[in-house]
């Protein structure tokens, strides 16, 4: 009766299975089953491959695929020096990467270098000194040659345009010597102008720093002996004939130690010194030895600086004239028209003052009217004599 209740309408409900059958039956299919399973499992894992890390690849074929993903290598910049690590430096310019070999100044080990404007400091950090380029002293930190081969006279360069045509450089010292005639040649003078410090001058590097920022180039003005010493003298530092003749240059020193991102020495009268080759060759070698030029006032007609600097291996200048001798408008205005017509009848020409009010006045007026008839203003390291250039 109760499996008719239980029975679905319309069928006929099967007769039970003995319980002791049916749970022998799920263990009998469930042993055979997990047989199946486990004698699948033995039999795949015993036909598997052995594993075991995949071979390196070749060193050939690894040395194809970096070789397929390095990048092309960048253009070599031009006047790019490098120090080998065995010694001697290498450039990069328009002909290639060579050694640097030195065969005009085998004195002093020196670098020659194609435009060296390429080395120039940026004009941001002008008024700071590269650390490469100095030497820590007694005296104060000495300008010296970089150990890449650059030189002060190739960093602290000032900048101009690099084209043809008439040149004048004008060179205006004394600057430190006077704080208004200082102030006035920093900030009134064209950019052009090169400023030369005094070295028993005040404040220097503050007026170093301003120069820079205005775009001047700057020179040392360094005491030399003049006839009559001592009666006439430079000052307490005088460098003296018979020092530099016997290599003492203790007093060159402290004038270089007064301060920094100069591009070489200017005279501080000297003529005597100037007239004497063996003076003259012990201190054209350590400007040279240090990448420094020399520029000689042009008012001694007896300087033998000019050959002596030749075969020193020192870069050189000489002023063609002085601009101020007197300092009224209309001598100045006469001279400045002097130097303009060597410029023109040479193509370049160098003229010198000092930071006189009449003098910067008068350099002023003439700078607005030269641009416009097409003469450029440039530094002084731009008609050097640079026995290191090449091009």
């Amino acid at each position: 009766m109760r499996d008719e209740l239980y029975s679905p309408l319309g069928q006929t409900l099967a007769p039970a299975a003995r319980p002791q059958r049916r749970s022998l039956g799920r263990w009998l299919g469930a042993a055979c089953a997990t047989a199946l399973v486990a004698g699948g499992s033995a039999f795949t894992a015993l036909n598997q491959p052995a594993f075991a890390p995949p071979a390196p690849p070749s060193p050939v074929k690894v040395a194809e695929q970096v070789a397929e993903r390095r990048p092309e290598p960048a253009e070599r910049q031009p006047n790019v020096l490098r120090m080998e690590q065995g010694g001697g430096f290498t450039i990069s310019d328009a002909e290639g990467e060579r050694p640097l070999v030195d065969d005009a100044n085998p004195m002093t080990g020196s670098i020659r270098v194609l435009e060296p404007g390429s080395l120039r400091q940026p004009a941001a950090f002008s008024h700071m000194p590269e650390q490469a380029l100095l030497e820590a002293t007694d005296f104060g930190p000495l300008p010296v040659r970089g150990t890449d081969g650059r030189r002060p006279l190739d960093v602290y360069a000032g900048a101009w345009s690099g084209t043809g045509g008439t040149r004048i450089a004008i060179v205006v010292g004394g600057l430190g010597v006077s704080q208004s005639g200082s102030m006035r040649a920093v900030e009134e003078l064209p950019a052009g102008v090169t400023l030369a410090f005094a070295a028993e001058g005040n404040s220097l590097d503050r007026w170093m720093q301003a120069g820079r920022r205005n775009g001047h180039e700057i020179l040392l003005q360094a005491p030399m002996e003049p006839f009559g010493y001592p009666d006439v003298s430079a000052g307490p530092h005088t460098l003296k004939v018979a020092d530099a003749a016997a290599g003492r240059l203790d007093d060159l020193h402290w004038s270089m130690g007064r301060i920094t991102n100069y591009v070489g020495v200017m005279n501080y009268m000297g003529a005597r010194l100037n007239a004497d080759p063996a003076a003259l060759q012990p201190f054209l070698g350590e400007l040279s030895k240090r990448g420094l030029l020399y520029l000689d006032d042009g008012t001694s007609l007896r300087s033998e600086a000019r050959d002596v600097a030749m075969a020193n291996g020192t870069s050189f200048a000489s002023a063609d004239l002085v601009i101020d001798t007197e300092r009224e408008p209309a001598s100045i205005e006469k001279q400045l028209d002097v130097l303009e017509r060597i410029a023109r009848a040479k193509g370049t020409a160098i003229g010198t003052a000092s930071a006189f009010d009449a003098s910067i006045d008068g350099i002023k007026r003439w700078a607005a009217a030269a641009a416009e008839r097409g003469i450029e203003i440039v530094p002084v390291s731009a008609l050097a004599f640079d026995p290191e250039a090449r091009g």
